[in-house]
């Protein structure tokens, strides 16, 4: 025996999970409760609180057994469920494993039915802003359902009998068991892509909810949703009522009713296309009548009378025009001719030529006038130098000398006075007709009487 008598935690968890295990009781369990705080994971597992008025306890049920409910588990919800209790051990809490889920007082399926039309309405896809109308006249008629279905024998029938002009094409659709819903949408897709189809029929005939299921699925009322041709359901019997029903563009209550809903009768359309003939017929009659009437007023109304005063001021206002028109032309080539002189003169002065020949001109002219300038001025100037001439001639020294004077030099310099010399200088002196040297030998001085 040991001597430590204290267990761990996960030793008692893992005894209490084997009893657990051990009980049979516990290992197919009946349970009815009130969901609460239910919780749809991502991994597609759902987790909530099974609960009455006294007790709670933890469920889980895992992906394999949730994607087999026709319904979506709510809290407030009350639930039938089986299952097994056991314990999960990283909490160390028991809880109920979910097998199988019932809603208790209603079925899963109109459940489910209830749910599903809800959340569709939610979102405006049973709204008739979305409802295309049906063409009148079809030139070809689609039909999603079973090919050898009761229905689409029911709906060649009576289109061949009230419009057989149109054209059937079958989409072929399983419309029951596994693959009805996949086969539906594909079949509503392969209609939507051909640009020849005029209006859609989607159905089958009546059976249990469980056969007519298919048309109650999401998919299945997305994809007419989505179409983009008009589109009747026409499911089951006039007591059924699909999904499908307030998703289509328009309802019928079996597939014969669809097929009159979907083409005129050849009777209804003679008849209607007669009326219209008849009222053409009186239409036209009526505005034949009116229109001639018209004419006739016309005719004799005044401008026809007399047509020539119709345009004659027509004629007078053309004349008015023509003349103004004469007239502004000559006035306007009168300011063209202008300003064309205006700068041909321009262009002539600005000319290289008439410039050449300016400037000619003005160097001739310059040349005169320095000509005779210089002229002026080379007489002026002669006239100067003579009159100069003579005055230096007056003034002229040597000139005096031919009277009889002379000049004396001393050492190069002329001797004004005998204050300048001394007995013993030489000096030199100049006469008309040469240079004599002489002596001095006395001075006498000229004294003025005071």
């Amino acid at each position: 025996m040991s001597s430590n008598p204290y267990l761990t935690v996960q030793a008692v968890t893992k005894y209490i999970k084997r009893k657990f295990d051990a009980d049979r009781h516990l290992r197919n369990v009946y349970i009815k409760g009130e969901l609460s705080n239910v919780k749809l994971h991502p991994s597609g597992h759902i987790y909530f609180t099974l609960k009455d008025d006294k007790s709670r306890i933890q469920a889980a049920m895992f992906r394999g057994s949730a994607a087999k409910l026709q319904f979506r588990p709510e809290s407030g919800m009350n639930v039938l469920i089986t299952g097994d209790v056991n314990v999960y051990e990283s909490s160390g809490q028991y809880q109920l494993y979910v097998q199988t889920m019932e809603p208790d007082g209603i079925g899963a399926l109109f459940l489910a039915y209830e749910q599903l039309k809800e959340q569709l309405g939610k979102e405006g896809l049973f709204d008739a802003r979305w409802k295309q109308p049906l063409p009148w006249i079809p030139g070809k008629v689609g039909v999603v359902t079973a090919k050898s279905g009761a229905a689409f024998q029911d709906i060649c029938s009576t289109i061949g009998r009230r419009f057989p002009m149109a054209e059937i094409v079958l989409f072929p659709a399983a419309v029951q068991g596994r693959q009805a819903v996949p086969s539906i949408v594909e079949a509503i897709k392969q209609a939507g892509r051909r640009t020849d189809i005029d209006v859609l029929i989607v159905g089958r005939g009546g059976g249990s909810i469980e056969d007519l299921w298919a048309f109650n699925e999401e998919a299945v009322a997305r994809a007419l949703f989505s179409c983009r041709i008009p589109t009747i359901s026409a499911v089951g019997h006039e007591t059924d009522t699909t999904i499908a029903d307030f998703v289509a563009d328009h309802r019928a209550p079996t597939p014969t009713a669809a097929a009159e809903m979907a083409v005129p009768a050849q009777e209804e359309l003679a008849g209607r296309i007669l009326d219209r003939k008849r009222v053409i017929y009186r239409f036209l009659a009526s505005r034949l009548q009116g229109e001639q009437k018209r004419l006739g007023r016309l005719q004799s109304a005044y401008p026809f009378a007399y047509p020539d005063r119709l345009y004659r001021p027509f004629i007078e206002k053309q004349a008015m025009l023509d003349e103004r028109l004469t007239r502004s032309w000559n006035e306007l080539l009168n300011r063209k001719n202008q300003h064309a002189e205006h700068w041909q003169s321009r262009l002539q002065y600005v000319s290289p030529l008439v410039r050449l020949q300016n400037s000619l001109k003005a160097t001739s002219s310059s040349e005169e006038r320095l000509t005779r300038a210089i002229s002026q001025i080379a007489g002026r100037k002669q006239e100067q130098y003579i009159t100069r001439l003579r005055m230096l001639q007056a003034l002229n020294p040597l000139n005096v000398m031919d009277r009889g004077f002379s000049i004396i030099y001393k050492e190069g310099r002329m001797v004004k006075s005998v204050e300048g010399m001394v007995p013993g200088d030489t000096v030199d002196i100049t006469l008309q007709d040469g240079t004599a040297t002489a002596e001095i030998r006395s001075l006498t001085q000229n004294r003025e009487e005071s």
